[in-house]
């Protein structure tokens, strides 16, 4: 059996276990309702083969949010003729037995409407004359209204699936203008039965309300027309309610489940590395530096945005309420009348003046913190620490003792620009590999990267077709075709000379051979060249960290890209240097602080072997996946340059 038909066999060996742990073992409505709250979820409704047909007549509850709806009104309940007065207790005593049955309040009034009419003329003293038309419509004014009777049809949404539930509410259960809301939240009971709307096969019909939580339609911002994902952004706390990102999270929280499966069912044990560390991952990075020290910092702030000819804001804050306050004196004794002009014109110019000042304060740039005069050793950790860039240095002590390891966790870069595919907090998937060399790390990559895209494919059925009607196109037979394909194997030298070769595209960035390849250069390769995923290996040292393996060369490292259609660079990765000299020589070449790596450098000093390892931008996967275009639709809460908003 090959490596493909392993990963496929493993994927679906895993996604039957999931689908046999999510089976009901009985019938009713103890083994649909789940385990921790008092509800069934709609997704074991709607996404049965049936279409939730075996379910009718079942006594549910369905918790959720309202998608959309309608009011439908009922026609007037059109009164019998009135008994006179003479026959009335005859009539009543002739009249056939009713069926039994429940009515409504409104239906009782309105039955009894005639009755009233005919109260109003026996005490009108019969009809005729416009005293007695006076009296009746005076009568009939104080009589209230009912409004009529409807019939409420909502489509709750509990973010379990991509279709949604049909809830008919009638009216006396509660009011609708409190239910027909988008956003409405509602706890519902009632009896499944047919629908015969639309293509609808099931609908709840509700008896009980159990729970309405309200919106307030003006502000709240899914009100409106459907929101293009970019407006959706500043909303990020209310986005996964709309079926466009709730089917994206859905995809990311299974790509999540899948990669722990591949993980685990390949021996590699699971490993938290820390998000706080000394040590700079790459050697090169931009890195956010974490600290206590900023209320003791000196800063440089500008003279003008502080001071307006020796006169400091604050001490004009100050004088304006003393000011005021002479103000209020001068307006309660009344006694003179131009010295209250005078005060009340003093006040204004020095409103004005601080208003100056405010104005160009906000102009001013951000105060510069001198690093030089922080004493660290005062900080919380008593040296300088940083957020994380990457969890590979860590992973690999304990890959060098628990031989394969893997981990997940959020990785940040403090670089100022604005980038569809890079953004200060991404999430990476990492993993290392004891008594391994580059191919074996290239191979393990290649094998995660299709159980990725075989997991999605059979158990994220329905959302991907929604994603494809929605997003692109193209992304069923994309997935299905990286299930089958082979990768394609290049060095860095092969990809200079191919991209060498092309005539019909002008690059941005100049091409030569020891430069770093572009984003543009990488997904050139895969989408136009090669048409498929594609692995680069053995770059120039100059490109790529310090911990890199030094080939036999010495000019290229054992270091690999896998970039894929669509997206580009997917997965980085590579041997790693486990010779302690090779090493120290790297890390003099580049300058960096070799106090740093002291403890990295004990993994070469005790016990060193051959590892390799990679990373995988699991945002970028999510846009693999969905054919999205921007990784900030892909995060449940992006962090970008300027933006983050809760």
């Amino acid at each position: 059996m090959d490596s493909q038909q392993e990963t496929n066999t493993m994927a679906n060996t895993a996604i039957d276990t999931f689908n046999d742990a999510a089976t009901t073992t009985s019938t009713g409505m103890v083994s649909l309702t789940s385990k921790y709250s008092n509800r069934v979820l709609v997704k074991t409704i709607v996404e049965r083969d049936d279409g939730g047909v075996g379910l009718i007549g079942e006594r549910l509850v369905i918790g959720g949010w309202v998608k959309s709806s309608k009011e439908v009104k009922k026609e007037p309940v059109t009164p019998a003729p009135a008994p006179t007065s003479d026959d009335h207790g005859a009539a009543m005593a002739s009249s056939p037995k009713r069926k039994e049955k429940d009515v409504s309040c409104v239906e009782i009034l309105q039955s009894r409407i005639p009755f009233f009419r005919t109260i109003i003329k026996v005490l009108s003293g019969g009809s005729g004359g416009g005293s007695t038309n006076t009296i009746r419509e005076k009568l009939e004014a104080v009589l209230p209204k009912p409004p009529l009777p409807s019939t409420l049809f909502l489509q709750i949404s509990d973010g379990s699936s991509v279709a949604a539930l049909q809830v008919v509410v009638e009216s006396t259960l509660a009011s609708p203008s409190r239910l027909l809301p988008i956003g409405t939240c509602i706890l519902a009971e009632g009896v499944l039965d047919h629908s015969f709307q639309g293509n609808r096969v099931v609908e709840l019909k509700a008896d009980k309300i159990l729970h309405v939580g309200t919106v307030d339609h003006d502000k709240y911002i899914l009100s409106r027309k459907r929101l293009p994902l970019d407006k959706l952004r500043d909303s990020a706390h209310f986005r996964p309610r709309t079926t466009t990102v709730a089917s994206i999270m859905r995809i990311r929280s299974s790509l999540s489940f899948a990669t722990h499966t591949f993980f685990q069912n390949n021996g590699f044990l699971y490993v938290q590395v820390p998000i706080i560390t000394t040590t700079d991952a790459e050697g090169f990075s931009e890195k956010f530096q974490v600290t206590t020290l900023l209320e003791k910092a000196d800063k440089e702030e500008p003279k003008a945005a502080k001071e307006i000819e020796g006169v400091s804001l604050d001490n004009i804050k100050a004088a304006i309420k003393e000011k005021s306050n002479q103000v209020e004196e001068l307006k309660r004794s009344e006694s003179n009348k131009e010295a209250l002009a005078a005060a009340l014109q003093d006040l204004r110019k020095t409103n004005e003046l601080a208003s100056q000042l405010e104005a160009k304060e906000k102009t001013q740039p951000a105060p510069s913190i001198k690093t030089d005069k922080i004493n660290f050793s005062e900080d919380f950790f008593s040296r300088q620490t940083y957020l994380t860039v990457s969890g590979r240095l860590h992973l690999e002590s304990y890959a060098c003792a628990l031989g394969n390891v893997y981990s997940c966790g959020p990785r940040f870069r403090a670089e100022k620009k604005e980038s569809s595919k890079q953004v200060a907090e991404m999430w990476m998937v990492e993993a290392e590999i004891a008594f391994s060399q580059l191919e074996d790390v290239m191979n393990c990559a290649d094998d995660y990267f299709k159980f990725l895209c075989t997991w999605i494919v059979e158990n994220c059925e329905r959302d991907v077709e929604f994603i494809s009607r929605r997003i692109d196109k193209t992304i069923i037979d994309r997935l299905q075709s990286m299930m089958s394909s082979s990768i394609e194997k290049i060095t860095y030298t092969e990809a200079v000379k191919a991209l060498e070769k092309v005539t019909e595209k002008i690059f941005e960035a100049k091409l030569e051979w020891g430069v770093a390849l572009t984003a543009e250069h990488l997904s050139y390769l895969a989408d136009e060249i090669y048409k498929c995923p594609v692995i680069v290996y053995d770059y120039p040292k100059a490109v790529k960290p310090f911990y890199v393996r030094l080939n036999d060369d010495g000019n290229t490292v054992a270091a690999f890209d896998m970039v894929v259609p669509k997206v580009g660079k997917l997965i980085t990765g590579s041997q790693n240097e486990e010779r302690l000299n090779k090493l120290n020589t790297r890390i003099e070449e580049l300058g960096l602080p070799k106090e740093q790596y002291e403890w990295y450098l004990d993994l070469r000093r005790h016990g060193t072997v051959a590892h390799s390892g990679f990373s995988l931008g699991f945002e970028l996967m999510v846009l693999f996946i969905t054919g999205l275009i921007d990784v900030k639709d892909a995060i449940p809460f992006p962090r970008s340059l300027g933006k983050a908003n809760n």
